[in-house]
């Protein structure tokens, strides 16, 4: 893991360069080099909103990375916008609308559900354009949580959760270049404990993020109650068309269909209220399990 003084050390030359940057741009404007187009405002004239409370709002984004073999994979970030706390920072070889929802509450499970979440218009994010509502979209109305997405072609919408991903990258990127996707999960595990709890924000008061994210109270969704057991399981449906899942010592057999034999799927457990979700983001069956049975049959959604 990087000392903080490289860490500080890399920030200190991109402002450097930012600076030379919009100097010689003066430069050029005072000669007459560059035609002035007072019609574009500068980025320092953006007021961008700020969430008052911890858990006010969550940003998500993801950011594309290469192992050492040059394989692409992709890292999602979830950021408070508060209080800057890394909530969760994710690599998948191509994140799925499950894996999506399964990262959401992993970090909910660890921090709480946050009042609302704010992505771009990916279609893991959104299905808008096909007409429809994905996974996120999905489970985020559940919840009663406000989903925003960032404005086409905007992406200083989203500028905290952008701004993570160049210095996760800068920090990964000097330790040794990762060679398999646990290797890079645990580089960004160490990272996020790094960045949470030991590097000191500008923005925040020279403040953690953790001590932000604890100095307040938290905010939580408007809607529905959420139950305090809340967990993501992933399984196969078996060429029986079932799923296996364990409450309160009791192992049970849940009835999917044939049809869906050999599908990855996560299922979402609140309680007894369990969804069972494919990767691809395709809603398979809701049920209350019957704690008296072990099988449970199909039934409609």
């Amino acid at each position: 893991m990087p000392t903080p003084t490289r860490s500080r050390s890399t920030s200190r030359t991109a402002t450097a360069k930012l600076r030379w940057s919009r100097r010689s741009g003066e430069v050029l404007s005072r000669r007459g080099f560059v035609t002035p187009q007072p019609q574009k405002r500068p980025e320092s004239s953006f007021i961008r909103f700020e969430a008052a409370m911890p858990n006010e709002r969550w940003q998500a984004d993801t950011t594309h990375w290469h192992l050492a073999e040059d394989t692409d994979v992709e890292i999602l970030n979830v950021i408070g916008d508060h209080s800057r706390m890394l909530v969760a920072s994710d690599a998948r070889v191509v994140f799925k609308a499950a894996d999506v929802v399964a990262t959401f509450h992993a970090a909910a499970a660890a921090h709480g559900f946050p009042a609302s979440l704010l992505t771009d218009n990916g279609a893991v994010f959104t299905a808008a354009p096909r007409g429809g509502r994905c996974a996120i979209e999905l489970e985020t109305d559940r919840l009663g949580i406000s989903m925003h997405h960032s404005r086409p072609y905007h992406p200083q919408d989203l500028r905290q959760g952008r701004a993570l991903s160049p210095d996760a990258q800068a920090v990964v990127g000097q330790a040794a270049t990762a060679g398999s996707l646990d290797e890079l999960q645990a580089q960004l595990d160490r990272f996020r404990t790094y960045y949470n709890t030991q590097r000191p924000h500008r923005a925040i008061g020279r403040r953690t993020p953790a001590e932000a994210f604890s100095a307040r109270p938290k905010a939580t969704p408007s809607g529905p109650t959420i139950p305090a057991h809340y967990r993501v399981r992933r399984d196969r449906i078996d060429t029986a068309g079932a799923v296996t899942l364990r409450h309160d010592s009791r192992l049970h057999k849940i009835k999917v269909g044939r049809a869906h034999a050999g599908v990855r799927v996560v299922m979402l457990v609140a309680g007894l209220d369990i969804r069972i979700v494919s990767e691809d983001g395709e809603l398979l069956r809701v049920l209350t399990l019957d704690p008296t049975r072990s099988y449970q049959p199909l039934g409609n959604l």
